[in-house]
Formats: structure tokens, C-alpha cells, sequence
């Protein structure tokens, strides 16, 4: 089990400062140190200079016992803590990925490794049949469906609003947002009486952030969706909520997800200095998803390193 953190810990150790930097000097080797990265490279959780940490703090209460979830960007970062944490309580869990297969396999075994059943899904989320896909194969090998996690996302970082091309635009709201909508509607027959779906955005909705102007677009269309969707589908019993991670260690930003600049002082504008761990973010989505939340539907919880945000 990994050592829970010093609670309100401010700043960031020399060794993760250091892994930062060295990840910002190998992203720059790869990309060159422009504000905009079109195409980011691609790379496993286990290659970062850096490991996040995804490990769950403390042993399970089952809170998700005899559960089943799909847990889409569930093979690394925020995602692959999801799925272990999930476990832990008691879940099964059905792992969607896009094409880094070995981080797939490595998150379902961590599942299996806390005594759960795993099932690992290639799929585009942004293509239009590929929430059917992943529901289909779901309740075939799991044999039902009672969490629906939508946390896969992507992100381009383009400081010049006409550098963003209408192919980039298009993907970026199809990964996003798009899947969320065609996941939900092939996840509804399935989802029963007390149900949960978690949607992921972002503290850039709050905020806005001039160099991820459709990503944060997108987490915009992602909270009015989850208060909407929230308000749809609350009367049959099915709660509906979000989380808005602040900056969160993962490889989406330190390979390409940000620029060279940014991902060596990542996260340290927060009050508290530092980027957060995934395993700071999990515990979020599984309060949400289990019974603790029954009380709460079409709210977003901000795991964001002390920002305050209002709304």
C-alpha cells in the first residue's frame, strides 16, 4: 500500500522537482520548445521521468461490492487510480483505452492484483459507435453495468486561436464530449436504480486557460452536460455528478499535453505549490460513485490544490 501523504502538503520534494524538469528537457528533445504542440508523442505511464502515483492510501471498506463500472482513459493518470481504487472497494471494471495497450494491461492487472475482475477495451470514444462497443463487451464478459466513469480526454496546447485547425477542433470536442453523449446513451438500459455516472472536467472551465482554448471549451460543455444530464435522469434514480481536477501529474501534460515551459513548473501556481497525484483525485470519483453521495447528484467536486473556484 502506498504511504499516505502528509496531509496539506505544500511544495514539492527535490527529486519530484528534478523528475519534472527532466521531463521538460526530454519533451523538448521531441518536440522543441513552442507554445503549440499539434501532435504529441506517445509514451507509457512506467516511461515518465516522473511515476504518478495512482497506488490507493488505504484499505477498502467495499463500498462498490458486486459492482460493475466502465472507466474510460482508464490506463494511466487519473483513470488507472480510478480502476484500482475501484477495486479495492470491491468493483469490477471494464478498462477503455485508445492505443497504449500496455498501460491497459498493466491497469487490469493491478485490478486483478486486489482480487476484481478486469476487461480492457480499445476504442475511440470519439467515434460514433464506439460507446455501444464498449457497453456491449462490458455487460457480456461482466455481466452488468452500474458505474459509468467518463474520464478519457485530450488536449492540444495552441496559444493562437487561428493555429487551431478545424481537424483539431472536431477531435478535440469528439473525444471529449461527443463520447460522453454516445457512452450514456448505450450505458442507459443497462444503468438501474441507484447508478452513477462521473463525468471528468476541468478547473479550466473555471478558470479558462488562453493556450487550451477548445480543451477548456469542451470542459465547459462537460459541466452543463453533467447538471443537465443530472436533471434528465435523477427522477429514475441515477445520480449524475463531476470532478475538476486542478493540475494533476499524469502523462497527458508532461508528454505534449503542455508545453516544454509549463511542465517544468507544472502545478506549482496552485495555493499549494504542486501538482496533485492521481490518488489525490480517485478517492473524488469514488465518493461520487458509491452510496456515501446519495444525496448529491448534478454537483462537481474540485480536487484543484486549494484553488477556489465559484460555481
Amino acid at each position: 500500500m502506498a504511504k499516505q501523504p502528509r496531509a496539506g502538503k505544500v511544495g514539492e520534494t527535490p527529486a519530484e522537482k528534478k523528475g519534472k524538469k527532466r521531463a521538460a528537457a526530454k519533451l523538448k528533445k521531441e518536440v522543441g520548445a513552442g507554445k503549440t504542440i499539434a501532435k504529441p508523442p506517445k509514451d507509457r505511464e512506467a516511461d515518465l521521468d516522473r511515476a504518478p502515483k495512482w497506488q490507493p492510501r488505504y484499505p477498502g471498506s467495499g463500498r462498490l461490492d458486486g459492482k460493475v463500472a466502465i472507466v474510460t482513459g482508464g490506463d494511466s493518470g487519473i483513470g488507472r487510480a480510478v480502476c484500482a481504487l475501484f477495486a479495492r472497494e470491491g468493483a469490477d471494471v471494464a478498462i477503455v483505452y485508445h492505443d497504449n495497450r500496455a498501460d491497459a494491461v498493466e491497469t487490469a492487472a493491478i485490478v486483478e492484483g486486489e482480487g476484481q475482475r478486469a476487461i480492457i477495451v480499445k476504442a475511440d470514444v470519439g467515434k460514433v459507435d464506439a460507446g455501444a462497443k464498449i457497453v456491449a463487451k462490458t455487460v457480456d464478459k461482466l455481466g452488468r453495468l452500474d458505474i459509468l466513469i467518463n474520464n478519457a480526454g485530450e488536449q492540444h496546447p495552441t496559444e493562437d486561436i487561428g493555429d487551431i485547425s478545424p481537424e483539431q477542433l472536431q477531435r478535440t470536442f469528439a473525444t471529449n464530449i461527443f463520447g460522453m453523449f454516445y457512452l450514456v446513451q448505450a450505458a442507459l438500459p443497462h444503468l438501474k436504480k441507484g447508478a452513477a455516472i462521473v463525468n471528468c472536467t476541468s478547473v479550466t472551465m473555471y478558470q479558462g486557460s488562453a493556450g487550451l482554448l477548445d480543451y477548456s471549451a469542451t470542459k465547459g460543455a462537460i459541466t452543463a452536460f453533467t447538471r443537465s444530464l443530472s436533471e434528465n435522469l435523477v427522477g429514475k434514480g441515477i445520480r449524475v455528478n463531476g470532478v475538476a481536477p486542478g493540475p494533476i501529474w499524469t502523462p497527458l501534460n508532461p508528454r505534449g499535453g503542455a508545453p516544454v515551459r509549463k511542465v517544468a513548473t507544472f502545478g506549482e501556481s496552485t495555493p499549494m505549490k504542486r501538482p496533485g497525484e492521481p490518488n489525490e483525485v480517485a478517492p473524488c470519483f469514488l465518493f461520487l460513485a458509491c452510496d456515501d453521495s446519495s444525496y448529491m447528484s448534478g454537483q462537481v467536486l474540485h480536487p484543484n490544490g486549494g484553488t477556489i473556484v465559484n460555481g
